[in-house]
């Protein structure tokens, strides 16, 4: 089989471009529209759901609602996964799903944000209960696929690092672009007021994100690279023997409480810098475009890093950082007697390596997992060991939209966020203790690599 070139890396990781812009736009605006603060209401935002903790008295309708979504996407990962495993189509395995979910993951992306009644309203509600379902699907639908790519086109390790650092860089910039969006609606804020800025903002977004989508498609001849036969079985049966490998169930449980806590976190950046730090909403852009930058120059070091000290120990380590990072925003505002932007780019500073480094390696050692336990068994299950992943993480996920979206709500005078970096500190401390018994060494052992 051939192996896949540089350029052709680069092909594929558009894609990832592409789906991280879709990505980046519900993770930090969806709560942020739905549920804004007291700064994004004096700009004119519209209350479209009924807000606060008016379910059960403890949950918010967009914390439900997200949560619901974060669900129903950790449900339908195995079933996307065993029939992405078991397609026959002459494209290949994977190629067939990217094709068709691109344009249903655009429109169910920009959909969510465009309630149609112009004021609070049950319509509204159910309006955004369904199109976040539509966006879960769809977007389970590309990138469960996509994920199992890295482990078919990757031949070596040597290879799949490269697509996984070509991939985690376009998901950083997609992720930017995504961030960028406050500086595109407050140009025709002026000219359109602030909802229909942001929605035709949303929109360009979603365009180009579909044509990045679609590069993979024509680019790749999937059957040229990659030589798995379908598997047989139902999708319960491939994802219970996929979970009786011991490593993988250990760097999921780890996962969970890395993607609960950065969830959070993320969900709650926007709100860290207009409620902690008093900045306007377009720092935050600023912010993350500057951490972006900083963390690809520790791209090519965490590669070298990499071949000396290990996967696991490279992770281990930006746990460790990033928990540092969460405390310290957990404290951020007057009280630290440094300037808010000054605030803030010490944390663009601090988090910018684990970034990198949480970027490139996971999908990583996913892929050296699923390679072995190939190996192992004789059966070619990479979708389903993704989905199995992206399973178990946006189960956690949908915990950490209810905690966001309630603990936010908690006191006064954004003492909420605060809580929210808190918590988001010991659920990193606690994904780190879970990885310290990973084997690393028993992977590369089967699948005869290095570290």
């Amino acid at each position: 089989m051939k192996s896949l070139s540089k350029s052709k890396v680069w092909l594929l990781a558009v894609g990832q471009l592409g789906w991280a812009m879709l990505s980046g736009l519900i993770s930090n605006w969806l709560v942020y529209f739905y549920q804004p603060d007291e700064t994004a209401q004096a700009a004119g935002q519209t209350l479209f759901i009924p807000q606060g903790r008016v379910l059960l008295g403890v949950f918010t309708i967009i914390g439900a609602i997200t949560a619901l979504g974060r669900v129903f996407d950790a449900v339908t990962d195995p079933w996307i996964a065993s029939l992405s495993d078991k397609c026959k189509s002459k494209l290949g395995r994977r190629i067939p799903f990217l094709k068709w979910a691109a344009a249903p993951l655009a429109v169910s992306t920009l959909m969510v944000f465009c309630a149609p009644v112009g004021h609070t309203s049950a319509v509204n509600v159910i309006w955004l209960l369904v199109f976040t379902m539509c966006y879960y699907l769809s977007i389970t639908a590309y990138c469960t696929p996509f994920n199992a790519l890295i482990p078919e086109l990757g031949h070596d390790q040597a290879q799949r690092m490269n697509i996984s650092t070509a991939i985690s860089l376009t998901f950083i910039v997609g992720t930017a672009l995504a961030y960028v969006a406050p500086v595109i609606w407050g140009l025709m804020e002026p000219s359109f007021g602030r909802v229909t800025a942001m929605r035709i903002t949303f929109a360009l977004l979603a365009v180009i994100a579909f044509i990045c989508m679609e590069v993979p498609v024509f680019a790749i001849k999937e059957k040229d690279y990659v030589n798995s036969q379908p598997t047989e079985g139902t999708a319960l049966s491939s994802l219970i023997k996929t979970f009786k490998n011991k490593e993988f169930c250990i760097f999921v449980g780890s996962d969970i409480f890395y993607w609960i806590g950065l969830t959070m976190f993320q969900t709650g950046l926007p709100f860290f810098v207009t409620s902690l730090l008093g900045l306007s909403e377009s720092m935050s852009t600023v912010f993350f475009v500057a951490m972006t930058a900083l963390s690809l120059v520790f791209y090519v070091p965490v590669n070298l890093l990499t071949r000396k000290f290990g996967k696991r120990n490279l992770v281990l380590t930006a746990f460790a950082i990033f928990a540092v990072c969460f405390g310290y925003t957990a404290l951020m505002g007057p009280g630290l007697g440094i300037s808010p932007v000054a605030q803030g780019f010490i944390l663009v500073v601090a988090a910018a390596f684990p970034m990198a480094i949480f970027g490139i390696l996971p999908q990583a050692m996913v892929a050296d997992i699923s390679e072995s336990d190939a190996k192992k068994t004789g059966e070619n299950r990479e979708g389903m060991f993704y989905a199995a992943r992206t399973f178990a993480f946006k189960l956690g996920q949908s915990v950490s939209m209810l905690l966001f979206t309630a603990l936010a709500t908690l006191g006064s005078g954004g003492t909420g966020y605060r809580i929210v970096a808190a918590v988001s500190c010991g659920l990193a401390f606690v994904g780190g203790v879970i990885l310290v018994f990973y084997n690393e060494k028993k992977i590369n052992s089967v699948i005869g690599g290095g570290k």
